[in-house]
């Protein structure tokens, strides 16, 4: 992604342009989540959108603390722990993003499942040249994954993880959860007129950008970054992208994302990008690791029966593929 010329690990432009002098922007770039975050906010003051920002910051940052698999002191960490002993209580906010990931595990028939987790130190996405798990292995690891055993208990507000050795984790929800909360969180001070959130291709926009004009945003070529194949202009709106060419590895000649197929344990392969737009950046994050697991075909026909949500796929071959009703500007 790039956002005003910075270049992070996906594949998207932002662009303001005629922007009026009247508002002030404030921009931070720094690692959260284990990623590359930027946030951005428009304000009457440069000192408003300096505290919106911070603001911003400090809610991810909260967020992180709430949903992260790594740190042991989460809730998740406590819930994985417990797989196949006991009932976890949990905040309901937590509760609440685990509920909506079972909800998209059924939407996509478990091509979204958070429960994948239990792959994730099988493989080695570090673009090198690496065999294939051992057989016997990768069928244990794939015994783990179901989302219909997350079992959640709504009136005690708990969750309990069936198998023992399963695992959930939010690596294909919770950056978009965490934009949305972060907007959330800036729009609510005053003075804040629109801003961005970018969380290495999990993209979240409102508001006056300075301009009259939408938010435009840049989808480039995964063959090359730097060069723009065209537009999509957008406002209150999400812009997520999923794409293979950071985080891989290859074997055989060919190349695995890092998107692991939660059915057969094996890491997908055909498309190069999977860009969805929608109003919520937290769907459009679970779908656009979906479209990778449905494969193009089935991903762009669940994409055309959603409203008010499109997408934007190139496959290995390089073919551009979008939803029925998006708006490209193709150069």
């Amino acid at each position: 992604m790039k956002i005003s010329v910075i270049y992070l690990f996906a594949i998207l432009t932002l662009c303001s342009c005629n922007a009026q002098p009247t508002l002030e922007n404030h921009k931070e770039i720094l690692k959260l989540m284990g990623t590359r975050f930027e946030v951005t906010a428009t304000a009457d003051s440069k000192e408003i959108a300096q505290q919106a920002v911070q603001s911003g910051i400090a809610e991810i940052q909260r967020i992180e603390s709430l949903i992260s698999s790594w740190q042991s002191t989460s809730q998740t960490s406590e819930i994985n722990r417990n797989a196949g002993v006991k009932a976890v209580i949990v905040d309901k906010e937590l509760f609440d993003l685990i509920n909506r990931s079972v909800k998209v595990s059924g939407l996509t028939q478990g091509a979204f499942d958070i429960s994948f987790a239990s792959m994730e130190r099988i493989y080695k996405f570090d673009k090198g040249d690496h065999p294939m798990p051992d057989a016997e292995k990768l069928m244990e690891s794939i015994a783990k994954i179901d989302y219909q055993n997350i079992i959640l208990n709504k009136e005690e507000g708990t969750v309990f993880l069936k198998e023992t050795g399963m695992r959930i984790g939010f690596g294909g929800i919770g950056k978009g959860y965490a934009a949305n909360r972060a907007k959330q969180v800036m729009m609510a001070k005053d003075g804040v007129k629109g801003g961005v959130v970018n969380a290495s291709g999990d993209l979240v926009v409102w508001g006056d950008n300075g301009s009259e004009e939408a938010w435009k945003i840049q989808i480039s070529d995964p063959k090359d970054i730097n060069k723009s194949l065209g537009t999509i202009g957008i406002k209150n709106a999400s812009v997520v992208t999923s794409g293979d060419y950071e985080k891989y590895f290859t074997h055989e000649d060919k190349r695995y994302a890092h998107i692991i197929n939660p059915s057969t344990g094996i890491p997908t392969s055909g498309i190069k990008s999977a860009t969805v737009v929608c109003p919520d950046a937290e769907l459009g994050d679970a779908l656009a690791t979906s479209i990778f697991v449905l494969g193009s075909t089935k991903g762009i026909a669940l994409i055309n029966r959603l409203k008010n949500t499109e997408a934007l796929i190139i496959t290995d071959e390089d073919v551009v593929i979008t939803s029925n009703n998006l708006e490209f500007n193709k150069h």
